[in-house]
């Protein structure tokens, strides 16, 4: 499923027009993002919790050159689902 196919299946779902529901859905996703880059995160009980984990600096191999590289730490977002998400895909 991609964004449009998204909107629609949220349009068809809450009865709201395409407009308004791609307008709602990119003010999620400004708001969850907003929220990373400040370090927060974002619990939506029953469905999960959107955080922030940071990776050490680490020792890798360039597979083209063999050379030994060092791939500089950096923040990444980890997606936990909640119990009521994974039970309905069980």
């Amino acid at each position: 499923m991609n964004k449009s196919d998204l909107i629609n299946a949220m349009a068809c779902e809450t009865h709201m027009s395409k407009a308004d529901t791609k307008k709602a859905l990119e003010a999620f996703i400004n708001s969850v993002t907003k929220a990373m880059k400040a370090g927060d995160k974002v619990s939506l009980v029953g469905f999960g919790t959107f955080m922030l984990n940071e990776r050490a600096e680490r020792k890798g191999i360039n597979p083209a050159t063999k050379e030994i590289i060092t791939i500089p730490a950096k923040k990444v977002v980890k997606f936990k689902p909640g119990a009521e998400l994974s039970e309905a895909v069980e």
